[in-house]
């Protein structure tokens, strides 16, 4: 049976505009524990930054963080799944841009996203990479 995105992606994704500063990104994604924020301007899909992305291109550059914005930090050129894709789509997606996330969007509106975590604990939840994916945090 063809799976489709929408049965295994979070849905509600959380969102910033591009002018938000990337240190009240890093906070955000420590409260709402999550590596991943999307950016959307206009109600449009922008980009999407990662924990990694904030310390790659912002941290590592050194200086001051304080006016930095997540425009300086998120990945602009994204590609994206719509709900009614099917998982397969996604995965070689994945593979084919190593990336472990993917923005769905419908109709150019985020409406979740889709990670190699979510798809490791659907596809194979008793596996070692399933059982790291659905651990408690570390704090």
């Amino acid at each position: 049976m063809v799976q489709q995105v929408r049965e295994v992606m979070t849905e509600d994704p959380v969102v910033v505009s591009s002018l938000t500063s990337v240190v009240v990104v890093a906070q955000l994604m420590r409260r709402e524990d999550i590596g991943a924020v999307l950016v959307v301007d206009d109600d449009r899909l922008r980009g999407l930054v990662t924990d990694q992305d904030l310390v790659v291109r912002v941290l590592a550059e050194g200086g001051s963080i304080n006016d930095r914005t997540v425009a300086d930090a998120c990945s602009a050129e994204l590609v994206a799944v719509t709900p009614d894709d099917d998982v397969e789509q996604a995965l070689i997606l994945m593979r084919e841009r190593a990336v472990r996330r993917l923005p769905v969007v419908e109709g150019g509106r985020p409406v979740g996203v889709i990670s190699l975590g979510d798809l490791s604990i659907e596809r194979n939840a008793g596996s070692a990479l399933g059982d790291i994916s659905a651990a408690e945090p570390n704090e």
